[in-house]
C-alpha cells in the first residue's frame, strides 16, 4: 500500500488548549476549534494508516479528500491558536505581551526538537513538527496586526511565495549553494538532515509556502466571531477560495497548451487530469517543469493548492464553530472527536510511535496490499484514540504531552 506522507503533525493542535481569559473566545467556540482539530487529526490518521485511495468508491474519495487538506486545516488552526495565546481580540502588551511571545518561542523550539526525534524513528510518515516550529517563529512578528492586514499578507503570500519557492528550488537544482549552506548549518549536523534549507525550501513541507496558512488563521482569530453572519461570510469566503484554487487549476490545465502532457511526462505518466485536486498525479521526477505551477494537488506547493486548501480549511472551521454554538445535541455526539482535538499533539505522537512499534506487522498486513485491508486498521486507530482522548479529557484539562509543553513554557513567567 502506498502511504501518503502528508504532514502528520497537527499544527493547529500543537499550541495547548488555552486558558479562557476575558477577551478569549467563549467556551462554545473553543469546543468548535477542538472539533476542527479533531477532524484534522482523523484526516491525518486516514492519510497515514488507511488504505490507498486507489480503492476507489466513497472510501477512496474520503481518503483522497483528507490528503493535504487536513494538514492545511492544522496550519490555519495553528495561526488561530497563536493569536489566542498572544491576546485576542487585542494583543497583550507590556510584560504580559512579552511573556506570551516567549511562550510561543519556547513552544517552537520544543516542536523542532520533538519533530526531529520522531523523524529519527524512521517511519513512513514525513514528520512536519519541526517545520511548524519554524513557522511559529516566522509568523510571530505579525501577531499584533489587524485581521484585514493579516488577510492581505496571507493573500499576497499565497500568490507570490509559491513562485519564489519554485525559483529557489530551480537554483538549488542548478547550483551547489544549498550544499554549502547545509555543511555550515549546525542544525543539519545535529539532526542529520539538511537543516534550515530543508525546512524552508527543499523539504516536502517547506515553511515558505506554509506560512500563508498560519497567517490566514491569525486573520480569522482577529475577527469577532460573535457578530451575526460572520461565520456564514467565513464559509462563503472559504468556498470562493476553494473554487478559485481548484477551479482555477482545472481551467489552467485545460487551457494552457500541452500543460497536461508536460505534467504527465514529468511525473512518469501520472494522472495529470486529476492534478487540479488530487495527489495521485505523483511528484515530478528529474526536475520540475514550469507547468507544475498550474496544478492544485494537495502537496504541490503552488498558488492554486494554497488557495484551494485554505478555502476548504475555512469552510470546515466555520461549520465546526456553527455546530458548537448552535447544535448542542450534535456537539455532544461529536464529543470524542472534540476530545481528540483537545489533545491533538498527544494523539499525533502516539500514532507515529504506534506505526514505529508495529513496523514489521504493518509491512506484512498493509504495505504490500493496496486493498481495503487497511480500513480495519484505520478504524482501530481512530476508535483507540477517541476512547483514550474521551477518557483522558474527562479527568484532565490537558493531554499528557500538552501538559509537558505547558510546563516547559513556565519559564516565560520570569520575563519582566
Amino acid at each position: 500500500m502506498t502511504h501518503d506522507v502528508s504532514p502528520a503533525a497537527p499544527a493547529a493542535a500543537l499550541p495547548e488548549r488555552p486558558t479562557v481569559p476575558s477577551e478569549a473566545p467563549t467556551t462554545g467556540r473553543l469546543i468548535g476549534i477542538d472539533l476542527a482539530r479533531g477532524l484534522a487529526v482523523l484526516g491525518m490518521y486516514s492519510a497515514h494508516v488507511g488504505p490507498d485511495v486507489t480503492v476507489g468508491g466513497p472510501v477512496g474519495f474520503l481518503l483522497e479528500a483528507a490528503r493535504g487538506r487536513s494538514s492545511a486545516l492544522f496550519a490555519v488552526l495553528a495561526g488561530f491558536s497563536l493569536v489566542i495565546i498572544t491576546g485576542r481580540p487585542r494583543p497583550r502588551t507590556g510584560r504580559a505581551g512579552r511573556q506570551a511571545v516567549v511562550r510561543i518561542a519556547i513552544r517552537a523550539v520544543v516542536l523542532v526538537v520533538l519533530g526531529y526525534a520522531l523523524t529519527a524513528l524512521d517511519t513512513e510518515v514525513d514528520v512536519i513538527l519541526s517545520c511548524y516550529g519554524l513557522l511559529f517563529l516566522t509568523v510571530l512578528p505579525l501577531h499584533r496586526l489587524r485581521a484585514t492586514t493579516l488577510a492581505l499578507i496571507a493573500a499576497v503570500g499565497a500568490l507570490v511565495l509559491p513562485q519564489v519557492l519554485y525559483a529557489v528550488r530551480k537554483s538549488i537544482e542548478e547550483g551547489g549553494w544549498a550544499d554549502a549552506v547545509v555543511q555550515a548549518d549546525p542544525l543539519a549536523r545535529i539532526s542529520g538532515t539538511d537543516g534550515v534549507v530543508e525546512l524552508l525550501f527543499t523539504g516536502d513541507y517547506p515553511a515558505l509556502t506554509w506560512a500563508p496558512f498560519l497567517i490566514a488563521g491569525m486573520a480569522v482569530a482577529r475577527l469577532d466571531l460573535t457578530r451575526p453572519g460572520i461565520r456564514a461570510r467565513l464559509a462563503l469566503t472559504g468556498g470562493a477560495l476553494a473554487v478559485l484554487g481548484y477551479g482555477g487549476s482545472w481551467l489552467a490545465l485545460h487551457l494552457v497548451p500541452h500543460a497536461l502532457t508536460v505534467i504527465s511526462s514529468a511525473t512518469g505518466g501520472g494522472s495529470a487530469s486529476s492534478a487540479w485536486w488530487s495527489d495521485t498525479v505523483g511528484e515530478p521526477e528529474g526536475g520540475t517543469p514550469l507547468a507544475w505551477l498550474l496544478v492544485a494537488a494537495p502537496h504541490s506547493q503552488t498558488t492554486f493548492s494554497v488557495l484551494g486548501n485554505t478555502g476548504v480549511a475555512l469552510v470546515v472551521l466555520a461549520l465546526c464553530l456553527t455546530v458548537a454554538d448552535r447544535m448542542p445535541r450534535l456537539t455532544r455526539l461529536a464529543t470524542p472527536v472534540s476530545a481528540v482535538g483537545a489533545m491533538a499533539l498527544t494523539a499525533y505522537v502516539l500514532h507515529i510511535v504506534a506505526l514505529w512499534l508495529l513496523t514489521d506487522v504493518w509491512h506484512v498486513a498493509a504495505v504490500e496490499d493496496e486493498t481495503m485491508s487497511g480500513l480495519p486498521v484505520l478504524l482501530a486507530f481512530i476508535a483507540a484514540v477517541m476512547l483514550l482522548a474521551t477518557a483522558w479529557t474527562r479527568h484532565f484539562r490537558r493531554g499528557p504531552l500538552e501538559h509537558l509543553l505547558h510546563a516547559a513554557t513556565r519559564l516565560a513567567r520570569r520575563v519582566k
